[in-house]
């Protein structure tokens, strides 16, 4: 999927929108190619609209960077958005997360908590039985932010009224 990273973010840029994540697999009796866009302040229909057509002509000029029949699906990456580039996490860091990886560390390939650090080495999680766990980006499989949810009946402070 480098190939259609390097073909649809500069599209995305021009957007004004970063690329998160592109995802590639098969669901029902297809594929799915899944690009994930965001930015500050969120995205809209029509900024996914547009990015969309673009990056689809793109594809359909260079089809040989995907294989097969796919169904080109664009959209923002949702509440517990995928983390995967240094930066991303640098962005979470102090926020809840979850990391999964290829290998075990120690006995683990699970591991959830905030995140403490991060740098273009790896990450620090501490779990929330206090433990710190230092993962090397290299190990990293897939990793997200996790949103939390304020507790039924009571409401987050929203500013002024």
């Amino acid at each position: 999927m480098a190939a259609v990273w390097r073909l649809a973010e500069p599209i995305a840029l021009e957007a004004g929108l970063e690329l998160v994540d592109i995802e590639y697999r098969r669901e029902g009796r297809g594929a799915v190619l899944r690009l994930l866009l965001d930015r500050t302040g969120g995205v809209s229909i029509d900024d996914l609209t547009a990015v969309s057509r673009q990056v689809s002509d793109v594809l359909d000029v260079h089809s040989e960077d995907v294989p097969g029949a796919y169904t080109l699906e664009v959209s923002s990456p949702g509440i517990n958005r995928p983390l995967r580039r240094p930066a991303h996490f640098q962005a979470f860091v102090g926020k809840r997360v979850h990391v999964r990886t290829r290998a075990p560390i120690g006995d683990r390939h699970t591991f959830r908590g905030v995140l403490e650090a991060a740098d273009d080495v790896g990450v620090v999680i501490r779990s929330d039985d206090g433990a710190r766990h230092t993962i090397p980006f290299a190990t990293i499989a897939h990793a997200n932010y996790q949103h939390e949810f304020s507790p039924p009946g009571k409401r987050r402070a929203s500013g002024p009224r």
